[in-house]
């Protein structure tokens, strides 16, 4: 066996300190890039085809067993071209003026299993088809919120190059500005913010004052410390609305993957239909949502060179389903929870839209069944929306318990240090 191959198997069933930490080998079922050819039966870290008849359970991990993908159609718009000097007012920002992308969360984020069909696949993260970082090949291979703004700035910088595998060690060559960490709630997401901003004042060709920068945080459940003091400057956080979480009750896989998870959302697995518990759970979830909505929508995280802004597309979001109205599990991964690749990209293309969206005219997705719609920024107004309906959030505030108040100044990201 070539020492290439020793290295994709060694991936797949690493034990210890020795455990290889990158594997940048393509998407399952995606080109390996432009101007290469289709993907083979098996791909090592290094890029090389392993004999699928060496070792089938480890195929499902690097990509043999999904059909073989068609290209996306390129995307093209009239205006693609950034903004005649760099913009100093965070409402004048165009797709090509920003220079940095970035992503906070939990293994949404990271997107766990997200390449894979078997609990074999559930310890990758495969963060280079993530839905808002990451940055495998181009759109036409995956479409992810960063492969989109790489089409209107090919030097962006920061998507996810590779595959990584959880609780190992990893290094920014092989996560790009993903900051996200499987298993993280919102108690740990303030190491993740530091994190990103020791890097951008770090990173080589990076300008922490000057660069327009979009990040993306999608997590939530536990409560977290307080906000600071600073803001990061020339900065656009999107803040992405929390899905709908009861309909993924429904989704069942015959894996012993689907098993996995009663025990990582056993609130939301575990309680009889109708039961007071899952009616309470039900309710949290919608309240979280009426409050983040509240804290948001006013001007006190919106500043010359700032903002936050809430992408509410997922509110409302329910899982495909097939005619009869079973739901589709080919959006899920093995353990029933998180997204393939093929759900990923329906969450990439919604963000992207939200944000070339005023407030009030924002798409809500019904369902993930209905492929969305690319939209090109407007020739009216070719900027990230980023001004807030001006409504007080104070009142709001004053009832929130500690807990979501807490998580809700974490999710906003202001104030930071």
């Amino acid at each position: 066996m070539t020492d290439t191959r020793r290295r994709a198997f060694a991936l797949l069933s690493c034990r210890g300190a020795h455990c290889p930490r990158r594997a940048s080998c393509p998407p399952r079922g995606l080109d390996s890039g432009p101007d290469t050819k289709r993907v083979s039966p098996f791909f090592s870290p290094a890029g090389r085809t392993v004999g699928a008849e060496e070792d089938g359970s480890q195929q499902d991990v690097l990509g043999a067993d999904f059909p073989r993908r068609r290209l996306h159609p390129p995307f093209h718009c009239p205006d693609m071209s950034p903004s005649p000097a760099v913009p100093t007012s965070v409402e004048r920002v165009k797709a090509a003026d920003v220079k940095v992308i970035a992503a906070l969360g939990d293994s949404l984020t990271t997107a766990i299993g997200a390449n894979g069909s078997t609990v074999f696949s559930i310890p990758f993260e495969f963060r280079q088809v993530s839905w808002s970082i990451g940055g495998y090949g181009t759109y036409q291979n995956v479409i992810t919120l960063a492969n989109i703004f790489k089409l209107f700035n090919p030097k962006l910088l920061g998507p996810s190059p590779a595959m990584t595998l959880h609780g190992h060690p990893a290094t920014v060559e092989e996560t790009g500005f993903n900051f996200a960490v499987t298993g993280h709630n919102t108690l740990n997401v303030s190491d993740q913010i530091r994190h990103m901003i020791d890097t951008f004042k770090s990173y080589p060709g990076l300008n922490f004052r000057e660069d327009w920068k979009v990040v993306t945080i999608l997590i939530g459940m536990n409560d977290i410390c307080d906000y600071c003091k600073n803001n990061i400057p020339r900065t656009i956080v999107n803040v992405v609305q929390i899905l709908p979480m009861k309909p993924l009750r429904e989704v069942q896989k015959p894996t012993l993957g689907c098993q996995l998870q009663k025990r990582f959302c056993s609130c939301l697995v575990q309680p009889e239909e109708d039961s007071p518990e899952l009616k309470e759970l039900v309710e949290l979830n919608h309240e979280f949502q009426r409050r983040l909505e509240k804290l948001l929508h006013s001007q006190r995280f919106f500043k010359k060179d700032f903002a936050v802004v809430l992408q509410p597309y997922l509110e409302n979001a329910g899982p495909a389903r097939f005619p009869d109205g079973t739901v589709d599990p080919s959006f899920f991964t093995a353990d029933c929870f998180h997204f393939t690749v093929k759900g990923h990209e329906e969450l990439a293309k919604g963000l992207w839209n939200n944000m070339f969206q005023p407030e009030g005219e924002k798409q809500r997705i019904k369902t993930l069944s209905e492929p969305v719609e690319l939209i090109c920024p407007p020739k009216e107004h070719p900027y990230i929306y980023t001004k807030p309906r001006v409504l007080s959030s104070a009142p709001a505030l004053k009832h929130l318990s500690a807990t979501l108040a807490s998580l809700l100044s974490l999710f906003v990201l202001v104030d930071f240090l």
